[in-house]
Order: C-alpha cells, then sequence, then structure tokens
C-alpha cells in the first residue's frame, strides 16, 4: 500500500513546473510577459490601459492575471501579451502583429507621442518601461513624430531565475495612416547578480534621494513664528483689557459699558467666567485628577470581584 502511495506523489512531483509564482524556469518553457497600462511622462498618476492605445490586441482566450489589493490600488490591469518569451530561448524580429492604422487610430498614437506616453509591462514580476515614439523637429518648424515599432528585450538570469529585464524600443515609423508591423525579440544574458537582489536597482537610494531645500524650510519656519507671534500679541492685547474692564467693580463696569456696543460670545458671561467658585481647590483636584483615580479605584474593584467570581465558578 505504501509503495503505490509513494509512487504517486514521486509523479505528481515530477510534474510540478516552475512558473511566474515560483520563480524558477527550465529551459526553453515559456515566461509569461504582461502587458500592463499607459500613461503620459509628465503625469505618472495619469493612466490608461495598455490596449486603449491601437497596439497588437491579443486574443480572447489569452489569460489575464487578477491582482493583489496594492496592484488594484494603483489601477493595474495585467493582461497576457501575445510576445511569447522562453527561458534562455533567442527570438530574432519575431512579428507580433500587422496592424493596418485608420486615420483615428494614427490620432491616438499622435496624441500619445506628442504626450511622451509610455507603456508599462511586466515579465516575472520585474516591471518593464518604454516609449510609445519620439517627436524630431524638422528645419521647416513642424515636429515630424515617429512610432516605435520594435521592442528588444534583454533578460538577464542566473541559474534557474530572471534576474533583470532591460526594453529598448527601435525601428521608428512614421505616423500615417497605413500598415505597420510590429514585432520583438528577446536575447538572453548569464550574470552573477544573486536572485535575492535582482530588485536592489529599483530602490536605489540615489534615484529616490532628492535635495533639501533648507533655505525655503527656514523661510517657512520664521513666517510661522511671526504671524504666531503677531497673533498672540494681538489677542493678548484684547484679552487684557476685557479683562481689566470686567474686574472692575458694578459701578465703574456700568459706565464702560455705556461706551461699549452689544456685546458677543463668552462677553456675556464675563461675570461667571471670572467667579471663583466655592472651594476652588477642591473643585480644581477632583476636576484635574480626583475623579480619574476615584474611577479607576472603582473599576479595578469590580474587574477583580468578577475575575474572582468566574474562578470560582470554574473550580
Amino acid at each position: 500500500m505504501k509503495l503505490p502511495l509513494l509512487f504517486i506523489v514521486f509523479s505528481l512531483t515530477v510534474l510540478i513546473n516552475g512558473d511566474e509564482h515560483s520563480h524558477s524556469y527550465e529551459e526553453g518553457e515559456e515566461v509569461l510577459l504582461f502587458v500592463n497600462k499607459v500613461g503620459p511622462y509628465r503625469n505618472p498618476q495619469e493612466t490608461y490601459k495598455y490596449h486603449s492605445l491601437p497596439f497588437c490586441k491579443p486574443s480572447k482566450d489569452v489569460e489575464s492575471r487578477f491582482e493583489g489589493l496594492g496592484e488594484a490600488l494603483q489601477g493595474y490591469e495585467l493582461i497576457q501579451s501575445e510576445m511569447q518569451v522562453f527561458f534562455k530561448r533567442d527570438i530574432q524580429d519575431s512579428r507580433i502583429c500587422e496592424k493596418i492604422l485608420s486615420v483615428d487610430e494614427v490620432e491616438k498614437f499622435k496624441v500619445a507621442v506628442r504626450n511622451q506616453y509610455w507603456y508599462q509591462l511586466f515579465l516575472d514580476d520585474l516591471p518593464i518601461w518604454g516609449m510609445v515614439g519620439e517627436v524630431v523637429p524638422e528645419a521647416g518648424g513642424e515636429d515630424k513624430l515617429y512610432l516605435y515599432t520594435h521592442k528588444k528585450f534583454m533578460i538577464s538570469w542566473n541559474g534557474e531565475r530572471v534576474i533583470e529585464v532591460n526594453l529598448t524600443s527601435e525601428n521608428p515609423v512614421p505616423l500615417e495612416k497605413g500598415t505597420v508591423p510590429f514585432t520583438y525579440s528577446v536575447s538572453w544574458h548569464k550574470t552573477e547578480i544573486p536572485f535575492e537582489q535582482r530588485f536592489d536597482k529599483y530602490l536605489d537610494d540615489n534615484f529616490f534621494e532628492h535635495q533639501i531645500h533648507w533655505f525655503s524650510i527656514f523661510n517657512s519656519f520664521m513666517m510661522v513664528i511671526f504671524l504666531t507671534g503677531l497673533v498672540s500679541m494681538i489677542l493678548m492685547r484684547t484679552l487684557r483689557r476685557d479683562y481689566a474692564r470686567y474686574s472692575k467693580d458694578d459701578d465703574d463696569l456700568e459706565e464702560d459699558s455705556r461706551d461699549v456696543g452689544d456685546e458677543s460670545g463668552w462677553k456675556q458671561v464675563h461675570g461667571d467666567v471670572f467667579r471663583p467658585p466655592i472651594n476652588l481647590i477642591t473643585f480644581a483636584a477632583l476636576i484635574g485628577t480626583g475623579h480619574q483615580l476615584i474611577v479607576l479605584v472603582f473599576c479595578v474593584i469590580f474587574f477583580s470581584f468578577v475575575g474572582f467570581n468566574l474562578r470560582r465558578s470554574n473550580i
């Protein structure tokens, strides 16, 4: 009975292949390439679906990867691309599709190229960025718009793992109505970078380091201090004058009130505000810390009693 069971377990173990979840591949095994989104370079927060531009669209039975919460919040739309990539297998100028651009599709590409649109891909969870096209100034003053039609992938591997992916956009063609072939190529290169360090280049401190504008911070700090002091001085002068006026006798207060218009807010209850309560020290102690201590003592006694009864009932 044990031998057949061991044979079944061994067979299932042998049939297991690497994928994008285990990040381990055998030579010739397909590495899935996902397309994600496009957007203008000057505003990275403005993104659209990759196929909102008239790129080569996948077939209906293409695989889509469901995102997690973080990817969903960042607007990811991961759809499997028709560009096939195989582990350690070079591909030379393979055609993705041949697109017949209409007038509307040409205008969409022109808007994307003028706004320096980029697109994002994912290979083995590694992000890849590329540009849609370029603008070339002409001598006559009008800019010439070009569309990149070739994607050149340079992938580094170490053992059974994908370490690094670089993309170069090549073969620019003028943006005009007509037939445009989209192609791609893949080249594999061995590297000594370990798998644990493959994301280090995306987390480079020099890339994310920003110069601190100390003068601007000091200027803002001094401005806040100046405005705070000015407001405090005006408020203290007003309160000091009101306190001195309301601290006078009733006869003097009636004479001052003739020169003052209608009062509003706390000034209407100035007699109650500045009148000390009876047993001021006891009242302050109760309001300050007394009632907290009393409530704490009763809570401790109550929970101790409840806990003692629960232990007795369990016994």
